[in-house]
């Protein structure tokens, strides 16, 4: 009789260079979802510049240089605006379709976009990719995830139409542009407006159109529309116009936003009314319309219908104002966010009159979400602050335009001093570095970077030093 010998599960060797334990931080450290929305923009990023380095993205008398393609890539998927070069004349219609492309990407969110594709395709969602489309659409109902992917595609495409349409009669029969052209003018500033990128195929960017409503007035409307958010976008559908029935974030939101127009608007006229360099010439329709358009395009819009480079020193000191709170959570605008700079707001109030507790709209805020506030709102100022004295040491130029160029960096604006374009290439990595916090944003960024995610089991005593 012959015994079979058992057998025995022979023991998977895993590679002897990499550490078990080490694969299992760095799936920790990289695969989650907070830290995979920056590694996509990263990539995205990467993909965008190598497009725009190929010969067929550049017209043949455009330097062949690395900066170039990079900063313009980062600028297009953060929703920036700024640029080094001309965008109409230094890239070709090829090029003008990889930045339209990087624009439409990051405007909806690599995640989310990933993940509609995904939907689309195989009609099903993993949990890892609810939790990273979750965290790049601010969504609080994880089962909630694909409705709202495919409403914020439903409500970007509708936006996006319309003023195409707009734009698009307006470039054919008052600018006489043959109707492809009109189409693909139309179509990029419709994509670039609603996603508030700022990117214009003009080389004075609107300041040609400065003072007709039928190209100004479609754009600011798109551009409020996506710097609102998609939370409130999808919430004004449901809800409409039933105020009390609005929650706490979309009342902050809305709000905000009429005052902040409305205080930006009377600022700029009254800065640059009479100025010959700037609002002088126009007419008092004219004149109106681009006080509306200094009020919105600093809500982190980037289009200008003046050249910045001549506003006055109040103006540009409004402006980073307006710059740095920016506009709407989850949406396309950028800046520390309308929310966040109400919650300090009413905080603060708060805690001048004694209240232990900071109540909004008959809703009381946790000490969670004001520390969050206060976070990004300290990360934005540290930001800024280290940007414009690393721009203060790498250039010639003043305080008050690298102030300027900085916050519209990190702010996600795109508005520029006219400085930009002639910065050295150590300056405009600066910039960079701020575009990307400012999409990003510091919580996210200092999420990914930290690698302890264990809660304390323990409190130290308390202890009440001196403020003030």
């Amino acid at each position: 009789m012959l015994l079979r010998a058992s057998k025995k599960p022979v023991p998977k060797r895993g590679n002897p260079w990499v550490p078990a334990r080490w694969v299992g931080f760095l799936k920790r450290v990289v695969l989650h979802p907070v830290r995979i929305v920056p590694l996509a923009y990263l990539c995205m990023i990467s993909i965008g510049t190598l497009l725009l380095m190929l010969p067929a993205a550049r017209t043949e008398d455009a330097d062949e240089g690395f900066m170039p393609a990079l900063f313009t890539a980062v600028s297009a998927v953060c929703v920036t605006g700024l640029v080094t070069v001309d965008t109409p004349t230094f890239w070709t219609p090829f090029g003008h379709t990889v930045i339209l492309g990087l624009i439409q990407a990051g405007g909806f969110g690599i995640m989310s976009l990933g993940t509609l594709l995904a939907l689309m395709l195989r009609k099903k969602i993993g949990l890892h990719g609810q939790l990273v489309a979750q965290s790049e659409t601010h969504t609080l109902n994880l089962g909630d995830v694909r409705g709202v992917l495919f409403r914020v595609a439903r409500i970007m495409l509708v936006f996006e139409g319309a003023t195409a349409i707009f734009l698009t009669g307006r470039y054919w029969f008052a600018y006489q542009e043959n109707p492809l052209a009109a189409l693909w003018h139309g179509v990029f500033h419709a994509v670039s407006a609603f996603n508030n990128a700022g990117f214009a195929l003009y080389s004075d960017n609107l300041i040609g159109f400065a003072q007709d409503p039928w190209i100004i007035i479609p754009i600011c409307l798109a551009l409020i529309s996506g710097g609102l958010g998609f939370p409130v976008l999808i919430e004004l559908r449901r809800q409409g116009f039933r105020f009390g029935s609005w929650t706490v974030h979309a009342r902050l939101t809305i709000y905000g936003t009429i005052a902040l127009l409305l205080l930006g608007t009377l600022m700029f006229a009254a800065f640059e009314w009479n100025r010959q360099e700037t609002l002088g010439g126009f007419t008092p329709g004219g004149k109106m319309l681009a006080a509306l358009a200094g009020g919105v395009f600093p809500r982190t819009a980037g289009f200008n219908s003046i050249d910045y480079a001549d506003a006055a020193s109040e103006t540009l000191l409004a402006t980073d104002i307006l710059m740095f709170i920016g506009g709407g959570s989850a949406g396309t605008a950028g800046g520390i966010k309308i929310a966040t700079f109400l919650v300090l707001g009413y905080s603060i109030w708060n805690e001048v009159r004694g209240n232990g507790q900071v109540n909004i709209a008959h809703r009381s805020i946790s000490s969670s979400v004001q520390r969050q506030a206060l976070t990004v709102a300290l990360l934005g100022v540290a930001a800024v602050i280290i940007g414009t004295l690393l721009l203060l040491t790498f250039t010639d130029h003043t305080l008050e335009k690298t102030l300027f160029e900085a916050t519209s960096a990190f702010g996600t604006v795109g508005l520029s001093a006219g400085i930009t374009a002639g910065l050295p290439t150590n300056a405009q990595l600066v910039l960079i570095v701020l575009m990307f916090l400012g999409r990003i944003g510091t919580v996210t960024v200092s999420t990914a970077l930290a690698l302890s995610l264990r809660p304390r089991l323990f409190r130290l005593p308390e202890e009440r030093p001196i403020i003030g």
